[in-house]
C-alpha cells in the first residue's frame, strides 16, 4: 500500500525541466512578423505544347480543314501563380528566399503579417545554392537575427515558419536530424537535415533555433508522394548570407575552382593507397594548365586538407574550393606515394556553367576483340590503336574489350582504358602483366581507368 502511495505522489510531481517539451510561443511572437509570404505571377505561352493553328485567311482553302480537324489549344498565354516564403534580413526591405521561388517570375508580391503588400524586385539569384535576394520599398521593418549553424547539434530543436500550401505563417517544429548532408547535383551546400514538417509553400522560409536565430533556409524535401515524409533540408544561413552579400554588392556570385576531377576514397582504395582510413578526395584527373596543374597536383593524389580545413570526404572539397575567392592563395595538404606533402595553389574562377566533353571511343568492327588481345584477371585486353590514342590524347594504356568475374564485380566495363596501376603508368599489355604480377593474391590495387572523357580510380582485388 505504501509503495502504491509513493508511486502516486511521483506521478503528481512536475517533470524535470530537461524532460519537458520546449515552448515556442515567445519565439513565434517575436520572430513571426519578419517572415513573409511570397506569391509570383508568370506568363506561360502555349503551356501544353499543343499544335498551333496557322494564321490563315478565312478564304484560304486550308482554313476550314484546320478549323475542323486540329483541336483548339485554348489560350496561347495564361498566368501561372506560385507561392513561397521568405524572411526580412534588414529593416530597409531586403528579403531572403529560394531562387526557385522567384525564378522566371514576371511579378513578385510580398505580403507581411500585418497584411501590408509590396511589389518586390530581384536583386540577384544563385541557382547553384538556390538562394535569392529580393527587395521591397519599405523601412522600419522587423528583421531576423542570424545564428551560427556551426553550433547546431544533431538532436537540437528547430522551428520552421512559412506558408505551406498558402497557409500563411504556419509554424512547425522538429529536431536536427543530421548536418553537412550532400544531395545529388548539390555540391556547394552542406544541408541541414531536419524532421520539421515542410511542404510546398515553405520553400524560402526560415529555420530557427530555440534562441530565435535563423540558422537555415528551408529549401527541399525528400518525398515519394510530393508531400512531407519526415526528411527536409535547409541551406545553412552562413552559406546563404555569403551569397546574399555577393548578390547585393556585385549582382553575381563568384566561386573558386582548381581544375581537378575527384572521386570518393573507398575502403578498398584507402588500402591500396596506404591510407589509415577512407578519407579525403582522390584526384582522378587534373585539367592541363589549371591552378592545380600549376601547383603540381597530380592524378592519384589524395587531398586531405584545403586552406587549413579538413577534407573528410570528397563532397567537402567542392564546398571549400567554391567558397574561396578567385585569386586567393590556399595551402593544400595531400598524400602521394604514402607520404604527405603541402603545395600552394592560386584559386581560379569557376565559369557560369560547367563545360563537359564526352569522347566516344571507337571499337573494333563488329565488337570482336582484335587478334592481339589477351585474357588476364577476368579481362580481355588489347592495346589501343594509334587512332584511338590520338583521339583520347593518351600515350599508352590497355583497352578493355570484355570484363567478367572479379573485373566486372569491381566495376570495370568494356571500353575502359587502364592507364595506370597504383600510379605506375601502363605502356603496353606486356608491362601491364608485369605490374599486376608483382602483387600477391587478394591484394587490392588501384587501377586508373579512362572512361569516355573522364578518368577514375577503381579498386581491384587481384585473384
Amino acid at each position: 500500500m505504501l509503495r502504491k502511495f509513493v508511486l502516486f505522489l511521483i506521478l503528481l510531481l512536475p517533470l524535470p525541466v530537461a524532460a519537458q517539451l520546449p515552448d515556442f510561443t515567445d519565439l513565434v511572437e517575436k520572430q513571426g512578423p519578419a517572415v513573409v509570404n511570397i506569391s509570383t505571377t508568370q506568363t506561360v505561352r502555349n503551356p501544353l505544347g499543343l499544335p498551333q493553328i496557322p494564321q490563315l485567311q478565312e478564304d484560304d482553302p486550308f482554313y476550314e480543314f484546320f478549323r475542323r480537324f486540329i483541336p483548339s489549344p485554348g489560350p496561347r498565354e495564361f498566368q501561372s501563380n506560385s507561392l513561397g516564403s521568405g524572411f526580412i534580413i534588414s529593416t530597409d526591405g531586403y528579403v531572403l528566399t529560394n531562387a526557385h521561388v522567384v525564378q522566371a517570375a514576371d511579378e513578385i508580391n510580398v505580403k507581411l503579417t500585418d497584411k501590408r503588400e509590396f511589389k518586390a524586385r530581384v536583386i540577384g539569384a544563385d541557382r547553384r545554392t538556390d538562394v535569392a535576394l529580393i527587395k521591397i520599398e519599405a523601412s522600419g521593418l522587423p528583421a531576423v537575427k542570424f545564428g551560427d549553424p556551426g553550433r547546431l547539434k544533431v538532436g537540437e530543436w528547430v522551428v520552421a515558419i512559412g506558408s505551406p500550401f498558402g497557409f500563411e505563417n504556419s509554424v512547425t517544429a522538429g529536431i536536427v536530424s543530421a548536418k553537412g548532408r550532400s544531395l545529388p547535383q548539390e555540391n556547394f551546400v552542406p544541408f541541414i537535415q531536419t524532421d520539421v514538417a515542410v511542404n510546398p509553400g515553405n520553400s524560402g522560409g526560415p529555420l530557427f533555433n530555440l534562441r530565435g536565430e535563423v540558422v537555415g533556409i528551408n529549401s527541399q524535401i525528400y518525398s515519394r508522394t510530393g508531400g512531407f515524409m519526415g526528411l527536409s533540408f535547409a541551406i545553412p544561413i552562413d552559406v546563404a548570407n555569403d551569397i546574399a552579400n555577393q548578390l547585393k554588392t556585385t549582382g553575381k556570385v563568384t566561386r573558386g575552382r582548381i581544375g581537378v576531377v575527384i572521386q570518393p576514397v573507398t575502403r578498398e582504395l584507402a588500402e591500396s593507397f596506404g591510407l589509415p582510413k577512407p578519407s579525403g578526395a582522390l584526384v582522378s584527373s587534373v585539367e592541363k594548365g589549371s591552378p592545380a596543374d600549376k601547383a603540381g597536383i597530380e592524378a592519384g593524389d589524395v587531398l586531405l586538407r584545403f586552406d587549413g580545413k579538413n577534407v573528410n570526404s570528397s563532397e567537402d572539397l567542392p564546398r571549400l574550393v567554391g567558397a574561396t575567392r578567385p585569386g586567393a592563395k590556399a595551402t593544400v595538404q595531400l598524400m602521394r606515394n604514402k607520404a604527405t606533402r603541402e603545395v600552394s595553389v592560386v584559386v581560379g574562377e569557376m565559369q557560369d556553367e560547367a563545360r563537359t566533353a564526352q569522347i566516344q571511343q571507337r571499337r573494333s568492327p563488329g565488337g570482336k576483340p582484335p587478334a592481339e588481345s589477351v585474357s588476364r584477371f577476368g579481362m580481355t585486353l588489347s592495346e589501343p590503336t594509334a587512332q584511338q590514342r590520338e583521339q583520347l590524347k593518351i600515350a599508352g594504356g590497355v583497352l578493355v574489350e570484355d570484363a567478367q568475374g572479379a573485373a566486372a564485380r569491381a566495376g570495370i566495363r568494356r571500353g575502359d582504358i587502364i592507364l595506370a596501376v597504383n600510379n605506375q603508368d601502363v605502356k603496353s599489355l606486356e608491362q601491364f602483366g608485369q605490374l599486376m604480377g608483382k602483387f600477391e593474391k587478394a591484394r587490392v590495387v588501384a587501377l586508373l581507368v579512362r572512361r569516355g572523357g573522364n578518368a577514375l580510380y577503381i579498386p581491384f582485388r587481384v585473384e
